[in-house]
């Protein structure tokens, strides 16, 4: 029997037949988990976490951000809507960018420590109300804008993920020391003169100053 030529053979999935037929269907309580409203349970969960990636898309391309801040920074504001304040970044504006262009956003909530995490997929919109900045100001310091987001689906995760990186747990902690710093990728990727020794010594003295 003749070999069959790797190179004429495609492994790609192409079709959602093809991938159903892989994966099989999912479990009936994977689809009554997933609601357009924050109920109670998700509400408290939203309200607990420090820390969310956010998603967002536009005609240019994808991008995904962290989000961080002490817990309940996220305002839960009704049964549809949550907001968060924008915070000092590196004022590319990757992701109000692309809200502006384009509302479609996801988020994935986490809380240190808990295996499950909570994911929202809605429409997004920038606001620059003075009554929202200052229901987020920090350390005296006002963001310059809130990012609103309407809840079109919202549904826990489970645990598997995180179970199997072992992320919370003691043994899966990194020495930093064992990967580039900050200032060494700046310096290797920089098109004009970059001290990436410098930047990484004076940056926890700089971002206790520059964090709001």
């Amino acid at each position: 029997m003749q070999d069959t030529d790797p190179i004429t053979v495609s492994h790609e999935i192409t079709s959602l037949a093809e991938l159903e037929e892989l994966y099989g269907h999912p479990k009936q309580t994977s689809f009554d988990k997933e609601v357009s409203y924050i109920s109670p349970h998700y509400k408290t969960f939203i309200e607990a976490s420090p820390f969310f990636a956010l998603s967002t898309v536009s005609e240019e391309g994808t991008d995904c951000s962290p989000r961080g801040d002490p817990a309940g920074f996220v305002k839960v504001i009704d049964g549809k809507t949550i907001e968060f304040p924008d915070r000092r970044g590196n004022n590319r504006l990757d992701s109000l960018r692309n809200i502006v262009q384009d509302p479609r956003v996801s988020l994935l909530f986490m809380i240190p420590g808990v295996g499950e995490t909570v994911r929202i997929n809605g429409k997004a919109k920038v606001s620059t109300d003075l009554t929202r900045l200052e229901a987020h100001k920090m350390l005296g310091k006002l963001p310059k804008s809130v990012i609103l987001v309407t809840v079109e689906t919202i549904y826990f995760q489970c645990q598997k993920a995180i179970y199997r990186s072992g992320l919370w747990t003691e043994e899966a902690k990194v020495d930093s020391k064992t990967v580039p710093t900050a200032g060494q990728m700046m310096q290797a990727l920089s098109k004009v003169e970059f001290d990436g020794d410098a930047y990484d010594k004076a940056y926890p003295d700089r971002i206790k100053e520059t964090a709001y």
